[in-house]
């Protein structure tokens, strides 16, 4: 039987006893007591049992075929998807109710008819299970169905249900399909060690209580009947497998996912999970999105978002670069679509945001990946990744803590999470101090913008073929416009946003910068300069040409760059991150040493050649398979659609990119590299500058040059002699410091001498540099009699200063002398027998660490 014969086969039944087929009510529930997300089919009609409105059917029964989601909040199955046959996060729930008309004596047989005759399925491989308490259920069962008393269990809190800590509440009976001996022990649905072989497929609630505050119960005045079958149960049942997937909807949808991954069943375990996953998770994005849900951080739009961004995720893992989401939603409305029209009437907005989320979130996956693969791979069998790096991922790359807890989980790892809450709170007051401030746009607005894109579509980028062009401006979120279409290049692939002028009749604003607020849509931050505009007017948008010019330049910069790299460097080099601003450009690269200053001045030089050629910069769009016959680079290590920008810079540089460039080599101007250094392990950084930056930075060089030759008093092409001559200078007057240092140290050794106790002096010598108290102190242990010394003082430069210098054979040890005195000053010492010193961070304390010496000294 297929879902939508089994959906009309129980409607059809329960008109024909007198119900009124209710439509499935939206997932979002609207009564207070209700959860996040309608999760039974019980859910509309709340109101009736709890006598808050009249029932409008006649007679007071109904059914329906409901459609559920549970996960979030107390029924969520989330994690359990795709790992078990059982779970899902939608499903559909056929329903029976009552509401003050019929009872157990009617529900119970109806049951029995519907599941043997109907359904046809085998009553004797059907047990029942009633609660404890409820004799009339059982009796019902035995003499009025026929089933045996054998096959009827009591059961204890499993069969009673409860809407809540007061309200309505009943005991149910349970129908469990018997799947044999091969899926488990016998005993019945009694046995807990048996639930895979006796799985439940239909309940009859019975609400009769009212439970009151006390917890007492009384009987309701009318007692109902509330009935909730799981479709996808059902039709494992008639299939003969516990499995759900077995239903069409989701096979069906389990089949497209082996034909858009590439992957088929049984290949792995990983592979199974993600197909069955994509194909639940499928259902329950569409469903959300049709009524209404969005996906954002907060509530309902951040369960959607995560489900949307598992989905995404287990199809990253099967290394499935093409996206997942659109194809299989479309396969879900053809195949749910006659059954549930609105999501066929939803497809275009449901595709719309399925799409931009996940070309959003795989950016977040490529970038927060390889971070965490990286962590993971430190840690040893059976670990626990620090909850701090689980929030750097989070707060810097946008991945969720349940991505990182289900990577790390897949690979055999634990992730702290009170480490990562504690982060995380940290984080929350540190952006609640700044949005005192004003600033950017808060994450309340991310729903806005999503409803901007779904109504107005994504923003039309025309800054490749203009600089400025007319626009209507359609909505206006805090300091954020966002326009129909626009010159302005939105901050991506390292290139920062343009910034320039919005006109209108009515005013004008200065364009601070360009970002996404979400893919495909522009946000242009601004501030008024004069008047005032509004939404839908007419606007003339205009980015600053000139920075834009320089923008250009180093961006085509820095791919000859990167060429030159791997010509000097190797084939090994690789970008691992960039920023194209107008004043400079910075390229992080793969490299395992530092450059020397030939392998940098080679670099410079191969790319300037390059640039002089003047060769032509072609910069266009083609098929994936074409951009890779061409050899093209991924510039920025990321993974692409079927369709790409290839940028083929002069005769060598064929590199995947999407940003503005130069026509011609030649207008890149000159390159200067400025710096080179280190950020990371095996990770190199370069900065440089192109245009008119290099002839900028010769400028402030030769002005820095003669300001110098001028504090020296040469000529500036007789720098170098000069500074020469003027360090030979101050040697002579160090060296001539450092000896009248000397003897005053010798001066003051005898005076401290005389103050030694048993050959030992222990004294406090403050404003003294630490160098010169070492020296003064070895001064002091060259005096006759003198065995050993100890020197502390307060430097100028602050801090504390301890100095201990023993003789050979004086019996004592330097560093174990001011060990204690060291810690007394919050700080500590190294370890030498004859000469030590020791640093710390209180002054106050020193008197009584330098007694802390004289103590262990006479205790000795």
């Amino acid at each position: 039987m297929r879902a939508s014969e089994l959906r009309s086969a129980w409607t059809n039944f329960f008109v024909e006893r007198g119900h009124t087929a209710v439509p499935s009510s939206s997932l979002i529930p609207t009564h207070p007591s209700a959860p996040m997300f309608t999760n039974s089919g019980m859910m509309q009609f709340v109101p009736y049992f709890l006598g808050e409105e009249p029932v409008p059917f006649d007679p007071r029964r109904a059914t329906s075929v409901q459609r559920c989601v549970r996960a979030g909040g107390k029924h969520n199955d989330l994690d359990a998807i795709g790992r078990s046959l059982r779970h899902l996060s939608f499903f559909e729930m056929l329903g029976n109710f009552s509401f003050g008309d019929y009872f157990k004596a009617e529900a119970i047989p109806w049951a029995w008819e519907m599941v043997t005759e109907v359904l046809g399925i085998d009553g004797d491989r059907v047990w029942v299970t009633v609660h404890e308490s409820d004799d009339e259920a059982e009796d019902i069962w035995a003499d009025a169905v026929g089933v045996p008393r054998d096959r009827i269990q009591r059961l204890g809190k499993d069969n009673f249900w409860e809407m809540g800590e007061t309200g309505p509440c009943g005991p149910s009976s349970e129908l469990f399909f018997d799947f044999g001996p091969e899926w488990g022990p016998d005993g019945g649905p009694a046995n807990p060690a048996a639930e895979e072989r006796y799985v439940e497929f239909y309940n009859n609630v019975f609400p009769q209580y009212f439970r009151r505050a006390d917890g007492s119960l009384t009987d309701l005045e009318n007692r109902g009947i509330d009935v909730g079958a799981g479709l996808e149960r059902i039709l494992g049942v008639l299939a003969g497998s516990p499995s759900l997937y077995v239903a069409d909807s989701l096979a069906t949808l389990v089949d497209e996912a082996q034909g858009v991954t590439g992957h088929r069943l049984g290949e792995s375990d990983l592979g199974d999970i993600a197909l069955r996953l994509l194909a639940d998770h499928t259902r329950t994005m569409t469903f959300l999105i049709a009524d209404g849900v969005i996906p954002s951080n907060e509530d309902r739009g951040y369960v959607l978002r995560r489900i949307i961004r598992r989905a995404i995720r287990f199809a990253y893992l099967l290394d499935v670069e093409t996206p997942v989401c659109p194809p299989l939603v479309e396969r879900c409305i053809d195949v749910m679509g006659d059954d549930y029209p609105e999501i066929v009437n939803g497809r275009d907005l449901v595709l719309g945001i399925v799409s931009r989320e996940e070309d959003r979130f795989r950016q977040t996956l490529r970038t927060g990946s390889q971070t965490l693969d990286t962590e993971l791979d430190k840690l040893d069998e059976g670990g626990t990744l620090p909850g701090a790096v689980a929030f750097q991922l989070h707060d810097t790359y946008g991945f969720p803590l349940e991505v990182t807890q289900e990577v790390a989980e897949l690979r055999g790892f634990g992730v702290d999470r009170p480490g990562f809450e504690a982060a995380m709170t940290e984080q929350r007051e540190r952006a609640k101090a700044g949005r005192k401030g004003g600033g950017a746009a808060s994450e309340d607005a991310m729903a806005e913008y999503q409803r901007i894109l779904a109504e107005h579509g994504p923003t039309v980028f025309t800054g490749r073929e203009e600089e400025s062009t007319t626009a209507t401006i359609v909505a206006i979120v805090g300091d954020d416009l966002f326009l129909d279409r626009t010159p302005f290049y939105a901050e991506s692939g390292g290139q920062v946003g343009d910034t320039g002028q919005i006109q209108t009749d009515s005013g004008v604003v200065e364009v601070l910068d360009t970002t996404y607020a979400l893919p495909g849509l522009h946000r242009h931050r601004f501030q008024i300069i004069e008047g005032e505009v509004a939404v839908g007017q007419t606007a003339l948008a205009g980015i600053d040409a000139e920075r834009r010019a320089a923008i250009r330049r180093n961006h085509t910069g820095t791919h000859i760059l990167h060429w030159a790299l791997r010509q000097v460097l190797g084939d090994h080099v690789k970008q691992q991150g960039s920023l194209v601003a107008p004043d400079r450009l910075r390229f992080d690269f793969s490299h395992f040493e530092a450059l020397t200053d030939e392998e940098i001045a080679a670099i410079e030089d191969l790319a300037n050649q390059e640039i002089l050629s003047n060769a032509p910069v072609r910069h266009y769009e083609t098929s994936k398979e074409e951009a890779e016959r061409l050899g093209a680079i991924a510039f920025f290590g990321d993974k692409y659609g079927e369709r790409v920008r290839v940028l083929e810079a002069g005769l060598h540089s064929v590199e995947l990119c999407g940003g503005t460039h130069v026509s011609a080599l030649g207008d890149i101007g000159p390159m200067k590299i400025v710096s080179e250094g280190s950020i990371g392990s095996n990770l190199r950084r370069i900065e440089a500058v192109t245009g008119t930056g290099p002839i900028d930075r010769l400028r402030a060089e030769e002005r820095l040059l003669g300001r110098a030759a001028e504090l020296v008093g040469v000529n500036a092409d007789e720098l170098v002699e000069g500074i020469e001559k003027r360090l030979a200078e101050l040697k002579d007057l160090r060296d001539e410091l450092r000896a009248v240092k000397q003897q005053a140290a010798a001066g003051q050794a005898g005076t401290l001498a005389a103050e030694a106790v048993d050959g030992v002096v222990v004294a406090r010598r403050d404003g003294v540099a630490r160098d010169e108290l070492r020296d003064l102190a070895i001064a002091v242990r060259e005096q006759p009699g003198i065995r050993g010394v100890v020197l502390g003082g307060a430097p100028e430069g602050g801090g504390v200063a301890i100095v201990a210098a023993v003789t050979p054979d004086s019996g004592l040890h330097a560093s174990d002398l001011i060990a204690d005195a060291a810690k007394r000053v919050k700080g500590g010492t190294g370890k030498n027998a004859e000469l030590a010193m020791a640093g710390g961070r209180d002054p106050s304390a020193l008197d009584e660490a330098l007694d802390l010496v004289r103590a262990a000294l006479a205790a000795a």
